[in-house]
């Protein structure tokens, strides 16, 4: 009698990640970032970080489904509408739309992700599922830390945080 075909799930091989300051240099190294998160009511980390990224040189692209435009500028309603695409996207928004960012990833075909978190982990935009989805979908994830702690010209503020939370270990993985 003939045995019944396996119903094993299939499992894909998760990489291992690179260490995070490869991560880091080739996220910053990219010229197109997304942010989403920014907010056309009040000041918000992620207007913050996009104001950042622009006055560093990066061509930004604000993202926020429930506004049109952001400081005069295009804000799209995710990433598949950016035209010619993006390099990486900084996630500033609570971990469930973190999950929904990380599928606008892979369908968009963006390549790196950065999940924002404060000082204060209340703060964070870091959701272990979207980590665990970006892993099995090759996206480069660095899941915390501030962008503005390694961006060229990272105010005194920013690179004490990224002092301390290096010495006491910190950084994310």
């Amino acid at each position: 009698m003939a045995q019944p075909a396996s119903r094993t799930p299939e499992i894909h091989a998760v990489r291992p990640s690179p260490p995070l300051d490869a991560r880091i240099a080739d996220f910053l190294a990219q010229r197109r970032i997304a942010v989403t998160g920014v907010s056309a009511k009040r000041s918000t980390t992620g207007n913050v970080i996009y104001r950042k990224l622009k006055s560093a040189g990066y061509q930004v692209f604000a993202v926020n489904p429930t506004i049109s435009t952001f400081e005069g500028e295009v804000c799209y309603p995710d990433l598949r509408s950016i035209p010619g695409g993006v390099d990486g996207v900084v996630v500033v928004n609570r971990p469930a739309v973190t999950e929904v960012i990380a599928r606008q990833c892979v369908e968009a075909g963006v390549p790196r992700i950065w999940m924002h978190q404060s000082l204060i982990r209340a703060g964070t935009s870091v959701s272990e599922e979207a980590v665990g989805f970006c892993r099995e979908h090759g996206i480069t994830v660095i899941p915390g830390a501030c962008p503005m702690m390694y961006v060229r010209g990272a105010d005194f503020g920013h690179r004490c945080m990224r002092w301390m939370l290096r010495v006491t270990g910190g950084l994310p993985a």
